[in-house]
């Protein structure tokens, strides 16, 4: 990069943070009806603009190929019609949450008679750098906006023409509502630059970093953010059968928690078997697992069900594969499998197969992840799932926000005290 290009990256990305900051303070005191106007036009123009998005897409994805991407990266590039449908029904779900903005979190008189309220406000500023995924473009701009947040959304240049396309329905929709573009801005380059700006170079404008993708982006913002990061490093989630599993249910769920969408972050990744159930589900299980096409690198116990079995190594308990493989091991009950969890997982999202309530309870209580679950998929890991609308990731830090990061999530709190003359005494 010469001199003069460097210059011009930093005018645009100081541009960009300027009318953003602006754009912060309109959107934190816009009204419900001017947010869900927007919201609602923008699910109108990408129904509308659906064969535009999908010409877009197949620019991005013939140059993904060309470049040798392939397999799960594929996937979450690939739109179809229904993709922009879930789109569109997305942002449609959004408009259709509770404002969170000014809402009364808890309140209480003090003996004195000041009367304090906790109230949400608004993050500010929320730069969201993703990678190959073009929905992220619309769910991230919606809840932002719902949350009363200017948005920066700097999508990877695998996604760029989707994504362009897709931003375009969003900033109609802010037109259309009266609210400055700036509240939902793409950084319209793809140089590797403009990200290093929005981590370190951007603190008088930008409140909070929110990475999705691979493990090399998140390491890197996480390594170099200079504000905030919501986001999580690894989806190595796992499912555990335990003695008392239904057969069939814990086969189906298996199957739908692994293969479902292989390339998301709710894919599980370890299967984990309790011994006593090596006899009477392991094999039902593998055999469903192998034949939908799925890989199974397993311990010696499991090996030794299925010729077909690759041995596993200590690595692949650590694996995150977004791919047809999975790990099985055997665990000597609902404490090995919650140690097992706990050594080698990415506290992102498990699930406990068993139909013994007191089980599952022991399961639920001490695994320490984001999400838990009892008798069901890992791939429900996702805030429409949740009833959230959409979600801009699965967070797994222990502060500020947990889980699928929404509308709610997106809010801080002030203090708001009232009172009627009182002086602190002396």
């Amino acid at each position: 990069m010469t001199t003069r290009d460097a210059q011009n990256l930093a005018q645009i990305m100081q541009t960009i943070g300027r009318e953003a900051l602006a754009a912060s303070v309109v959107l934190a005191n816009a009204t419900r009806a001017q947010k869900d106007c927007a919201l609602s036009v923008a699910a109108a123009e990408l129904r509308a603009r659906a064969g535009d998005i999908l010409g877009a897409n197949a620019r991005d994805l013939a140059a993904a190929h060309a470049r040798g991407l392939k397999g799960a990266l594929m996937d979450r590039l690939k739109l179809d019609p229904d993709r922009i449908e879930a789109m569109a029904r997305g942002v449609e779900a959004i408009v259709a949450l509770e404002d969170p903005i000014g809402t009364v979190v808890s309140e209480w008189t003090r003996p004195n008679g000041l009367r304090i309220q906790r109230v949400r406000v608004p993050l500010g500023v929320i730069g969201i750098i993703y990678e190959s995924r073009p929905n992220v473009t619309a769910d991230a701009g919606a809840l932002c906006l719902k949350s009363g947040n200017a948005a920066i959304l700097r999508p990877g240049s695998e996604s760029v023409e989707s994504s362009a396309a897709i931003h375009a329905c969003l900033e109609v929709g802010l037109v259309a509502a009266r609210l400055p573009v700036g509240c939902i801005q793409r950084i319209p380059t793809t140089d590797r630059e403009a990200v290093r700006h929005l981590l370190a170079e951007m603190t008088d404008y930008i409140d909070v970093i929110v990475p999705r993708g691979g493990k090399g982006l998140i390491e890197r913002v996480q390594r170099e953010a200079r504000v905030p990061v919501i986001g999580h490093l690894d989806g190595n989630c796992h499912v555990y059968v335990d003695r008392d599993a239904e057969l069939m249910m814990a086969r189906d769920i298996v199957l739908n928690a692994k293969l479902r969408r292989t390339g998301i972050c709710g894919s599980a990744e370890t299967l984990l078997v309790d011994r006593a159930a090596l006899v009477t589900h392991l094999p039902t299980i593998l055999q469903a697992l192998l034949a939908a096409g799925c890989e199974v690198r397993g311990d010696v116990e499991c090996q030794a069900l299925d010729a077909r079995v690759i041995p596993a190594t200590e690595d692949d308990w650590y694996t995150e594969y977004l791919d047809a493989i999975i790990a099985v091991k055997v665990v000597d009950g609902v404490d090995d499998a919650a140690a097992h969890i706990a050594k080698y997982g990415s506290a992102h999202t498990e699930s406990i197969v068993t139909a013994n309530d007191a089980t599952a309870e022991r399961f639920l209580a001490r695994v320490d992840s984001a999400i838990v679950l009892h008798n069901a998929s890992t791939q429900f890991a996702d805030g429409g799932e949740f009833g959230m609308g959409a979600e801009i990731g699965i967070s797994t830090d222990r502060f500020h926000a947990r889980g699928p990061v929404g509308v709610e999530q997106l809010t801080s709190y002030k203090y708001v005290v009232r009172g009627s003359g009182q002086l602190r005494p002396g």
